[in-house]
């Protein structure tokens, strides 16, 4: 894991990114490619306790800022999109 590409991300620790290897992310890549709602919702999905601040978390490693200065409309808009798709 010491060249682990998550770990280099802004926002994401030890946790956050065994966490992603466990649902099979394992490159910024395939972060981006499944989004921040999606990798939240697949990590949640595996049983691990993950709160919001994860999501907020991966979205802020995807635009390389801190979870803290993501924008709140972007902040509302993945909310929603989170409850879309808890409602599927």
């Amino acid at each position: 894991m010491v060249n682990d590409e998550l770990l280099k991300l802004r926002n994401l620790g030890k946790t956050s990114a065994q966490w992603l290897h466990a649902t099979g992310i394992h490159s910024l890549e395939e972060l981006r490619s499944r989004g921040p709602v999606a990798s939240y919702c697949a990590v949640r999905a595996r049983g691990f306790r993950a709160s919001k601040s994860l999501l907020f978390a991966i979205a802020g490693a995807l635009q390389d800022v801190h979870w803290n200065d993501l924008d709140p409309v972007y902040k509302a808009q993945l909310i929603k999109q989170l409850e879309q798709f808890q409602e599927r």
